[in-house]
């Protein structure tokens, strides 16, 4: 453990599997004192057993990330006694596959819902405890999708879209106020939530070819992301929108419709 984190208090919202556990991780390895936030306690005990195996003490706390009292909450638990947090990293979100006329209309503002409400909230109160600590720096996980058009998932691009602007926005209102605020862009990347698109050989061998590096993404590659930008290293960075793709937006997205059995939205039957 270096301790260049030492002293400093951080929140992981999703911090129980993928890329949130990997980057609590590196935080506690660096000597935050961290705490790993998501919905299933049972998950999380699993989380901190596995880190505890390793030397790494990590707190958890059951919430959901869409709901304003459990993220105040989690803040308040994360946060020291003068109520003081100094790094807040937030990972939830999600997609469905479908052509954008057949969406539902209910289903869309759910998944931008899913997206942009667990960062703004994570974002409103870890942001309040920075303000207390004179510093900070917030984290958001965002997605290539916001990158470039990536076609049938259109409330997911539009969601991390958005989480990318609402980073840009509060970077520079917070800036004066030493906080800094940046997003990580991952493509591809091996964890829980695409365990089914790894199954698919022939949809990950597109992700392959799509890159400039032949081979996909794992936890740990977006986790040192986020200790970059979490950490003293990056004291000079925010408002930025890092991606980490193995170059996959250099190309193209992959076209799901080879892939998969979607419905037809240039059939009007279709529109019932």
């Amino acid at each position: 453990m270096t301790g260049v984190l030492a002293g400093k208090r951080a929140v992981v919202v999703g911090g129980g599997s993928g890329i949130g556990f990997a980057s609590a991780r590196l935080l506690a390895r660096d000597g935050a004192e961290v705490t790993i936030v998501g919905r299933t306690g049972a998950k999380l005990e699993a989380a901190q057993e596995r880190l505890a195996g390793e030397g790494l003490t990590v707190s958890t706390f059951a919430a959901d990330a869409l709901d304003a009292g459990g993220v105040r909450d989690a803040v308040e638990v994360a946060s020291d006694a003068e109520g003081r947090l100094h790094i807040a990293v937030v990972v939830p979100g999600g997609a469905t596959i479908k052509p954008v006329l057949l969406i539902d209309d209910d289903r869309f503002d759910e998944e931008i819902r899913l997206n942009v409400r667990p960062v703004f909230l994570l974002l409103k109160y870890a942001g309040r405890a920075m303000v207390r600590a004179g510093e900070g720096s917030f984290v958001a996980i965002s997605s290539t999708a916001a990158v470039f058009p990536c076609r049938y998932i259109a409330t997911y691009s539009a969601g991390k879209a958005a989480v990318d602007q609402l980073v840009r926005v509060a970077a520079d209102e917070l800036g004066r106020l030493n906080i800094r605020v940046n997003s990580v862009q991952p493509g591809m990347t091996r964890t829980g939530a695409t365990e089914r698109a790894f199954a698919n050989t022939e949809m990950m061998q597109q992700f392959l070819d799509g890159q400039a590096l032949d081979r996909h993404g794992e936890p740990e590659d977006q986790a040192q992301a986020v200790r970059y930008m979490a950490g003293p290293e990056s004291g000079w960075v925010t408002g930025q929108l890092l991606t980490v793709d193995g170059g996959h937006t250099l190309r193209s997205f992959i076209d799901y419709a080879s892939l998969m059995d979607l419905p037809d939205q240039g059939d009007p039957t279709q529109f019932v």
